[in-house]
């Protein structure tokens, strides 16, 4: 019957589920808490780079108003 794909396609959901959630964790675990920054367009580079002139080096870390100069 139809249900018997059931157990199958719950398998190959959770096996491509899986590498983005990970990705995700280990973005976290290795920048700060945050996950990685993705740039998929001119804007967003613009203002990765922006937050990389406010911020520092590191623009995944964040400060406030206190380090705009």
């Amino acid at each position: 019957m139809w249900y018997e794909i059931l157990p199958g396609f719950a398998v190959m959901t959770v096996c491509m589920i899986i590498p983005g959630f990970a990705t995700a964790q280990i973005h976290k675990l290795t920048n700060g808490g945050k996950e990685k920054r993705i740039v998929r367009y001119p804007w967003q580079w613009h203002l990765m780079e922006r937050d990389r002139r406010v911020s520092g080096a590191e623009y995944y870390k964040s400060k406030g108003l206190e380090n705009i100069r």
